[in-house]
């Protein structure tokens, strides 16, 4: 599997031409892998829920997650300081990364 494309500022991945903020890159090692193991295991308890009907162990596990992404920087606050807006979730051509993502494409 390939990665997806990375905007050329690091802040977003693209899939299927929608932005995803990415990864807080100045946290330590220590704490992404903390991170990331907590959202993991959110995961694997939202699944779990599902699968069990259980509609107060779902929000507990859905809390979780979005913990793990807050703190990973890829939800809440922008990780970012120079003020630019944060377009997560938005499709790349109705942002300022449309004529980047137009060339990507151009590339395929």
């Amino acid at each position: 599997m390939t990665e997806p494309p990375v905007t050329p500022d690091g802040r977003y991945i693209v899939v299927r031409g929608r932005l995803w903020r990415r990864s807080n890159p100045g946290l330590s090692d220590t704490t992404r892998e903390r991170l990331v193991a907590e959202l993991m295991k959110g995961r694997r308890d939202v699944r779990a829920a599902l699968a069990s009907h259980d509609a107060q162990a779902l929000a507990r596990a859905r809390q979780a997650v979005n913990a793990a992404k807050v703190g990973l920087g890829e939800r809440g606050p922008v990780w970012w300081t120079d003020g630019s807006p944060d377009v997560n979730r938005h499709m790349a051509h109705n942002t300022q990364y449309a004529d980047w993502y137009r060339a990507l494409e151009g590339l395929r």
